[in-house]
Parts: C-alpha cells; sequence; structure tokens
C-alpha cells in the first residue's frame, strides 16, 4: 500500500518532470537551467536535486536503479526461456518502469536528438552490458557450473542492446506509430538471418 508521503512525492516528481520535458521541448535541453526548471515548478533548486540528482536524472532517470532491475528481471526469467528472450524481457520492464509509454517516447527523442545526452546514454548502457555478461553466459551455460563462453554472452548482450537502441531511435523518429516490439524483432531479425 502506497503511503501519502510516497503518493506527494510521486505527484511532485511528475510535476517537476512535466515541466521539465515541456521546457526542453520549449527551449531545447542545452538551454534549459536547472534554475529555470525550479522556479517553474514552483520549487527551490534544493528541493530539485532532492528529487533529481541531476539535470541529466530528469530525462534518464535513476540509471543505476533502472540497470539493477534490467538485471534481476533477466536473472528471474524461467530457465527454458532464451537468453535473447530474457533480455528482451528485461527492456519490456524497464521501458515503462518510471514512465508511460508516451512519456517514454517524448524522453526518447530528447536523448537521440541531444549529443550531450546520447553519449552519457551510450557510457551507462556499456555499464549495463558489462553486468549482464555473467547473467547471460550462465543462462547460455550447459548446466550448473557450465557457464559458456565470455565472446559468446557478450555477443549476444552486444547485439540485443543495439536492437532494443535501433528500434527505440526508430521509434522516436516515428513518433512512436509504430510498435517498439515489432521494431526490435525486425532489427533482431535482420541481424540473426542476414548477419
Amino acid at each position: 500500500m502506497t503511503t501519502l508521503w510516497e503518493r506527494s512525492r510521486q505527484v511532485a516528481v511528475q510535476a517537476i518532470l512535466d515541466t521539465a520535458v515541456r521546457l526542453f521541448a520549449e527551449q531545447g535541453y542545452e538551454q534549459t537551467t536547472i534554475a529555470q526548471i525550479a522556479r517553474e515548478a514552483g520549487i527551490s533548486q534544493r528541493s530539485l536535486f532532492r528529487y533529481f540528482g541531476t539535470k541529466e536524472d530528469l530525462v534518464c532517470g535513476d540509471q543505476e536503479a533502472l540497470g539493477a532491475l534490467l538485471k534481476r528481471t533477466v536473472e528471474q526469467q524461467p530457465a527454458e526461456i532464451s537468453a535473447w528472450d530474457a533480455l528482451r524481457a528485461g527492456f519490456e520492464v524497464i521501458l515503462t518502469a518510471n514512465h508511460s509509454r508516451e512519456r517514454a517516447l517524448e524522453l526518447s527523442r530528447l536523448i537521440f536528438d541531444t549529443p550531450s545526452l546520447h553519449a552519457r546514454y551510450i557510457e551507462k548502457r556499456l555499464r549495463w552490458q558489462a553486468e549482464l555478461v555473467p547473467v547471460v553466459r550462465a543462462r547460455l551455460g550447459d548446466g550448473p557450473g557450465r557457464p559458456a563462453s565470455d565472446t559468446q554472452a557478450r555477443a549476444i548482450v552486444a547485439t540485443v542492446f543495439a536492437c532494443i537502441d535501433t528500434a527505440t531511435e526508430l521509434w522516436a523518429e516515428h513518433e512512436g506509430r509504430t510498435d517498439l516490439a515489432d521494431l526490435y524483432e525486425q532489427c533482431l531479425a535482420a541481424v540473426r538471418d542476414h548477419g
């Protein structure tokens, strides 16, 4: 059961995010300051930083928490599910972990259209990949204590990330008119069938 404090926090976070996304859309990410966001949201900069550690967190969210959620989701998939499907399940969970699909689309557009955000996004995704390699290697193994090769696990993780990122970028470019899951499947099929 959600407490009053948690509900109040969720309302405040949503109001700050709405303000930030509106300002980013009107002025651009780089031109929008934390001071403007705080002023427009009716809070102090100090309060804003209690909810979001950095300006980047307004767009990208808490990447450490999302990375941990992705890893946990992949680990919790049934053993009979392939590494490919376990990774896909993880991404489906984190896509809307903090936002509606509409907000995820807005933020994805912002990330892909802003070079500094895109660079930070890639940097954090590389850390996620490194954390997932042992999980995928264990899933691919021939049994307990016999994991697959590091090369195989790294290749699968990197391929899935590339396909997710390509699908997300296409989804943002097409204003969400194409289903993101379908785009991912098309990207994956292109690599697996014609690689």
